[in-house]
């Protein structure tokens, strides 16, 4: 079993920047992959990031060149760097988490561990 904890979410104008952690509780967490998804009001939940146990990253097109997703292994933590920020940005952030290589790292259903959700907010 993970546990997951997400923060750093808040309240941004657009164009800033906010860094989004997500600890994760387990000794073999090198070997999860991590994702990043946001659920804004009235909308479906969407992928944004995922990071794999090797490195590798995948971005929806919305957020790429923008978001940076990376991890620190050796503090259990995967990262979101969110840059120039728009406000179709707010929204509930959610980290998740999946033991070993998913085969479609976009959706959602391949994550059975879910944190809590950090909510960000970003102002015209």
């Amino acid at each position: 079993q993970v546990q997951l904890v997400e923060s750093g979410g808040g309240l941004v104008q657009a164009g800033g920047s906010l860094r989004l952690s997500c600890a994760a509780s387990g000794r073999t967490y090198s070997s999860y992959a991590m994702g990043w998804f946001r659920q804004a009001p009235g909308k479906q939940r969407e992928f944004i990031a995922a990071i794999g146990s090797g490195g590798n990253t995948y971005y929806a097109d919305s957020v790429k060149g923008r978001f940076t997703i990376s991890r620190d292994n050796a503090k259990n933590t995967v990262y979101l760097q969110m840059s120039s920020l728009k406000p179709e940005d707010t929204a509930d952030y959610y980290c998740a988490a999946r033991r070993g290589s998913p085969t479609y790292p976009r959706d959602a259903f391949e994550y059975p561990y879910w944190g809590q959700g950090t909510q960000v907010t970003v102002s015209s």
